[in-house]
């Protein structure tokens, strides 16, 4: 399971490259891009949130188990 979380981690930051790709075709034509700018900020929040709490959890069920 803990594998699993390891990978939705890069989800966030598949999204965040995702939305800073429109942000920059949408800024080229001039159009709003201001929705993908939150998107690429949360997705980079997220991807920091979830990595810090896994690492948290793994150390704390190796002080656990030894």
């Amino acid at each position: 399971m803990m594998k699993m979380l390891k990978y939705t981690e890069f989800l966030y930051l598949v999204v965040a490259v995702i939305s800073l790709y429109k942000i920059y075709s949408l800024w080229s034509i001039g159009k709003e891009y201001y929705l993908f700018v939150f998107f690429a900020v949360v997705s980079v929040a997220m991807f920091a949130f979830r990595r810090h709490y896994r690492k948290k959890f793994k150390k704390r069920e190796q002080d656990n188990n030894s």
